[in-house]
């Protein structure tokens, strides 16, 4: 980058994130913090944030970029809005909600006086784009319709740990050694690290003077999806993958499949799919290098972003994640929080022990729960939970968790969301599956003299008769996973006190 053209002391202007509790939004806020700018953040729920390292940081404004009060608020006294909104995955209807939000968003920020708007979208230089690169596109259109310059950066696929291409790839390759797959595998494409994807949002920040365009920002190599799924078995050690290609594997059946062998939910892999059916090449003639220059160190290629990828997950030191982003939810599941507020339809299973395992013992037991360590007993009737969620449009149980042992507000847990984490106190989930009604799984501990009281309450909120129904039908099983799950919480508790957390 040219000196001349960055501003000595970005950090006095005031930069806004939306999308913030989403996988760039999260790093790109540590990132300008690390610049030592001042960041607002624009969140609907701040509770969703609330675990977040830098949250102290930064300012936050709560409120719905589909409000146009909500969206003026957050602007105001702003020079940088970086606009990280999407709504994949909320159904057929997507592309109109993106644009209402991308108008909104332009409109506002002309009325604040914003000097610059930066856009992440995605490469489509094909006429005949997916309908979700057409409406990345759109948006962009419609940001720009204003007076306030767009800078538009639409990069290909994203390799960074956590993030939904990475984690299609990678379970896509460890799990099928031997693969029938649709022809868009050998479409090119044009992959690009996160942290490359960081360094161009970051500068374009510090640059002195608004710039409007379209940008393509890609890494060092052009590639086809088969190439980088060798590529991926190279890098973890396994045997070079056999791939076979069937011509009738449509994008819906491509992502109906991708749903069954990934923890990417089908509502997710679909919009996926669709931009992989073109080829995402960036458009030399749309290079950012004239006006952001690359990284001294060159950027970085598909096998060095797989392998940092890949030791971030081993080491557990994954950021954000996919899954960070709120899963769409029914129209009756508007809203967290505590259900005994809203004045509806409580139905309970409360349970509790004492113990004289000591109280973090305890509380890692409860912590580390979902993911790889499971839900204590029952997994059977978990596992057949979360493929039946799965058929019916959910998240399902494969989605993990970001860390194996901490979690923090915000987390996506298999098919819940983490509400509350208060250490040795509660932890608190929301169900994200697809239910008719809300749910909550809450622990509570407590010391009572030397030993440690445990509650374990699952509630529920139906919605009409049909929630009630689904309560008492599935009670039978709850009379049987609830008390194995606090059984063997306690067991695991006394193993932790007995030989540590190894």
């Amino acid at each position: 980058m040219d000196k001349s053209t960055v501003l000595p002391m970005a950090q006095v202007r005031r930069i806004l994130v939306t999308g913030a509790s989403g996988y760039v939004g999260g790093r790109l806020v540590r990132a300008l913090l690390g610049e030592k700018m001042k960041v607002r953040i624009f969140v609907r729920d701040k509770q969703k944030v609330a675990g977040q390292p830098w949250i102290k940081a930064v300012e936050v404004s709560e409120g719905n970029a589909s409000n146009y009060e909500d969206t003026l608020a957050a602007l105001k006294g702003v020079h940088t809005a970086f606009y990280l909104l999407h709504s994949i995955g909320v159904g057929s209807h997507f592309d109109e909600i993106e644009a209402a939000m991308a108008d909104n968003f332009s409109r506002a920020c002309q009325a604040a006086g914003v000097s610059q708007i930066v856009y992440l979208g995605g490469i489509a230089n094909d006429k005949n784009a997916s309908k979700h690169l057409a409406s990345r596109a759109r948006t962009g259109e419609l940001l720009a319709s204003g007076k306030v310059p767009v800078m538009e950066l639409r990069a290909g696929i994203i390799i960074g740990s956590g993030s939904a291409s990475f984690e299609m790839l990678r379970h896509l390759t460890h799990r099928l050694p031997v693969m029938t797959t649709p022809k868009w595998v050998t479409n090119l494409t044009h992959p690009i690290a996160i942290r490359d994807v960081l360094w161009y949002l970051t500068n374009v920040a510090k640059l002195k003077k608004p710039v409007s365009g379209v940008f393509d920002i890609g890494g060092p190599e052009i590639l086809s999806y088969a190439d980088m799924m060798q590529k991926f078995a190279k890098a973890s050690g396994l045997r070079r993958r056999w791939i076979i290609r069937v011509p009738v594997l449509t994008p819906k059946l491509s992502s109906l499949w991708i749903g069954f062998v990934t923890p990417v939910p089908t509502g997710l892999a679909r919009p996926l799919v669709g931009s992989l059916i073109n080829e995402t090449v960036a458009d030399p003639d749309k290079s950012l290098d004239a006006i952001v220059a690359k990284p001294k160190e060159g950027l970085i290629d598909v096998s060095t972003a797989i392998n940092l990828a890949l030791t971030k997950t081993s080491a557990n030191l994954v950021e954000t994640r996919w899954s960070d982003a709120t899963a769409p939810t029914a129209p009756w599941q508007k809203a967290q929080g505590d259900p005994d507020w809203s004045g509806e339809m409580i139905l309970r299973d409360k349970r509790e022990v004492l113990t004289d395992a000591p109280i973090d013992c305890v509380w890692k037991s409860i912590e580390q729960i979902g993911g790889k360590t499971g839900w204590y007993g029952a997994d059977f009737l978990w596992w057949a939970r979360g493929v039946v969620d799965r058929m019916v449009g959910g998240v399902g149980l494969r989605r993990g968790r970001r860390d194996p042992k901490h979690l923090r507000v915000g987390d996506g847990l298999d098919f819940w969301r983490v509400e509350i984490v208060e250490k040795e106190k509660e932890l608190r989930l929301y169900a994200e599956m697809v239910l008719p009604g809300k749910a909550w799984l809450d622990f509570r501990i407590s010391k009572e003299g030397d030993r440690v009281r445990i509650i374990q309450e699952a509630t529920f909120s139906p919605r009409g008769l049909g929630g009630q129904l689904y309560w008492y039908l599935v009670l039978p099983f709850h009379s049987f996973v609830f008390p194995t799950m606090l059984r063997n919480i306690v067991r695991s508790s006394k193993r932790k006190a007995l030989f540590g957390d190894a």
